[in-house]
């Protein structure tokens, strides 16, 4: 398999088919070998922590100026994103448990382009994109992988934020606050980076379509609630 995808999801499953007899070279890397077997025999395997997931707890951290720890995080499936979070002012410890981050007293803007892993993840940006909009200056961020993945800054602009859009860019002024109103995700990262505006945001955000946040986080709100945040789910 020629181009393949080098995301750590795909090496990891490489891992476990390996585990499970599968002959398979190159994991990790562009070129993958896969040589037939007759059979494959049960194994176990231990998956490994969702990134994007990660990325939304340090996020808040970064948007309210908190202080969180993400345990079992992988810091090395993070890299360029834990680069981008310092450049804004964070500061950034690895350990051993995971990764912890303490957001600075005002974020810094930066511009951030998507890439093929290893570099920015495309599903980073609704949450760099909110993150940005309460930054001190203009950052400009690049969607260079898919067509079309800018819908949910007109929803951030309900809420006061200052977003352009021209092509595969969009341009970020920051505010220095956003108003809680109602807004809608209209799929799994927007939602979620809605629900990182609202932290923030003066006054109540009601965010609907958090149907798509329950099929890729585990309990969302109640985690933000233990660190601190007012979020409660409504009928």
């Amino acid at each position: 398999i020629e181009n393949a995808a080098r995301e750590p999801e795909v090496e990891d499953l490489g891992r476990q088919l390996v585990a499970m007899g599968a002959n398979i070279e190159g994991l990790g890397t562009s070129r993958l070998i896969v040589t037939g077997v007759e059979e494959l025999h049960a194994a176990e395997h231990t998956v490994i922590p969702d990134r994007v997931v990660s990325a939304t707890y340090l996020a808040s951290a970064v948007i309210t100026g908190g202080d969180v720890r993400v345990l079992d995080a992988r810091p090395d499936h993070m890299v360029m994103l834990l680069r981008k979070l310092t450049d804004m002012g964070a500061l950034v410890e690895t350990t051993g448990e995971g990764i912890r981050v303490v957001g600075p007293s005002r974020v810094r803007a930066v511009d951030v382009a998507t890439l093929p892993y290893p570099g920015v993840a495309t599903d980073y940006k609704p949450l760099i994109t909110t993150v940005l909009s309460v930054a001190q200056g203009v950052s400009i961020v690049t969607e260079n992988l898919f067509v079309g993945r800018f819908r949910y800054v007109d929803e951030l602009a309900k809420l006061g934020a200052f977003v352009t859009t021209e092509g595969h860019h969009a341009m970020i002024r920051g505010v220095d606050r956003l108003i809680g109103t109602e807004v809608h995700g209209s799929d799994i990262r927007a939602a979620a980076a809605l629900v990182l505006a609202g932290l923030v945001a003066e006054g109540q955000t009601v965010v609907t379509g958090m149907n798509h946040v329950q099929r890729g986080y585990d309990q969302l709100p109640e985690r933000l609630a233990s660190l601190g945040a007012s979020v409660t789910w409504r009928d």
